[in-house]
């Protein structure tokens, strides 16, 4: 099977959409020349020039509210931020319009732009460039919220987002640009879908992004002590797919909710309330979540490390809830 990496997978989505649709221009800080801050958006200005791939000053409000003020005369803009950080920078922009100007105009006007950016620890960023920000999105209703953690729906997730009438807020991971998966577009659920990245019956992982992987990784090593990890990957926060998440739920009655977002009244706090209203009578154990810890996010390695869920942690989790510890 082809392999593609991450970052590549979202470079070939916005160019095969951009040569599809006139209207989708890309704006940010050193989105042109050097290509944006992971090179996502490398060899584009090139191709299309700077009408539809333009440098921006760094001010991240005034580049989310030219991205919603131009989303609403005609054009289908691709805001980048370098990190999500900066979106607190932005949030009134997004909150206060992009978010609810369908429904104050009564329909008339939408707001069809994607805001890119990326989230996460594993660079030694620091507190101000390696936050998990996805639960302030979700929080809000109007944004779409889509997290991929393979090259393929890096890939089909971009492309179906460059199609959508309301704005997508798309949060990829920097630890996973550099890495390659296998790449089969034909083999992604739709759009709002989560999937079954690993089939199992004793207990179910619900994740997204970067935990998706480590929690295949923790489940691996699971297997070879006999306990059968389902995860499942929920790709997009919103929509949400509870109908998937109720279905592994239902089959295995153990379910562990795995965020590299904050515990508290983070992503996994909401999962974990949904699952257990939706299905109480069908959990063999409480529900337990495994997410990031309630600090800043340490420059040091180790700490960084030791401040979201890892692989063992993950796998110590399993147990706990197996009953094995």
């Amino acid at each position: 099977m082809k392999e593609m990496t991450y970052r590549d997978a979202l470079r070939l989505g916005l160019q095969e959409s951009m040569q599809a649709d006139p209207t989708i221009v890309i704006l940010g800080e050193e989105v042109g020349r050097y290509g944006g801050a992971y090179g996502v958006t490398k060899g584009l200005l090139q191709e299309f020039g700077e009408d539809w791939v333009r440098d921006t000053p760094i001010s991240e409000e005034i580049l989310v509210g030219a991205a919603v003020g131009a989303a609403m005369t005609g054009l289908r803009p691709v805001a980048e931020l370098m990190y999500v950080d900066f979106i607190t920078l932005a949030m009134d922009q997004l909150v206060n319009q992009a978010a609810k100007i369908r429904y104050m105009f009564g329909g008339q006007i939408s707001v069809p732009m994607m805001l890119r950016s990326q989230g996460g620890t594993g660079r030694s960023a620091a507190a101000q460039h390696s936050q998990s920000l996805e639960a302030w999105v979700m929080h809000t209703p109007g944004l779409h919220l889509a997290m991929p953690a393979d090259a393929t729906d890096a890939y089909v997730l971009i492309k179906h987002a460059l199609t959508l009438a309301d704005p997508v807020i798309f949060l990829e991971h920097k630890g996973l640009y550099a890495q390659s998966f296998p790449f089969n577009p034909e083999s992604a659920p739709p759009w709002g879908r989560a999937k079954i990245s690993r089939s199992g019956n004793d207990c179910s992982i619900i994740c997204y992004s970067r935990m998706v992987q480590r929690s295949l990784e923790a489940a691996a090593q699971m297997a070879e002590l006999g306990v059968q990890v389902e995860v499942v990957d929920l790709r997009t926060l919103h929509p949400l797919d509870m109908e998937t998440v109720t279905k592994s739920v239902r089959k295995t009655g153990r379910v562990l909710v795995v965020t590299e977002d904050c515990l508290t009244a983070g992503v996994s706090a909401e999962l974990s309330a949904r699952i257990t209203e939706e299905n109480f009578e069908y959990l063999e154990e409480p529900v337990l979540r495994m997410a990031g810890e309630d600090i800043p996010i340490p420059v040091a390695p180790a700490l960084e490390a030791a401040s979201v869920p890892t692989n063992e942690s993950i796998k110590q989790s399993i147990l706990k809830l197996m009953r094995k510890k």
